[in-house]
């Protein structure tokens, strides 16, 4: 439903929002739901309309970053070859996530499917801590 929202300065944003929004804004592309799971995280996320050569992933100083980009255009044209519509988008994102510094590039498996990729990253184990208790001898 069409209503102004009174708490905006512009009465005409949410006709805007409505009438020319696309599927692709920051917080739809890249929703991730993460799991642990056998010892691991499953990292789960969806990428709408991506295709798989445009999702890089790359791990640096235990983060993880996966960016992906968007470029459509949808054109039609009537029988006389005039444009009836014409839009384009082209946009990119990236989130990164913390997954330790441990983990190596060669221990994450990625597998792209449908729109969604999912990761699975082994879980860094906790490190007991170390008793370094050093007591000093009292002479007396």
């Amino acid at each position: 439903m069409l209503m102004p929202s009174i708490f905006r300065e512009n009465l005409l944003d949410d006709f805007m929002d409505s009438a020319f929004s696309t599927n692709y804004s920051a917080g739809s592309l890249m929703k991730t739901d993460v799991k642990e799971k056998d010892g691991n995280y499953e990292l789960t996320m969806d990428l709408p309309g991506v295709k798989k050569e445009d999702v890089h992933a790359e791990l640096k100083d235990g983060y993880l970053t996966v960016s992906a980009s968007v470029n459509n255009s949808k054109d039609e044209k009537d029988e006389a070859g005039n444009y009836i519509r014409r839009e384009r988008y082209s946009g990119s994102a990236s989130r990164s996530f913390y997954v330790g510094q441990a983990v190596r590039q060669e221990d994450i498996k990625a597998k792209f499917e449908n729109g969604t990729v999912k990761f699975i990253v082994p879980k860094e184990e906790e490190k007991k801590a170390v008793d370094d208790k050093h007591y000093i001898a009292i002479e007396g």
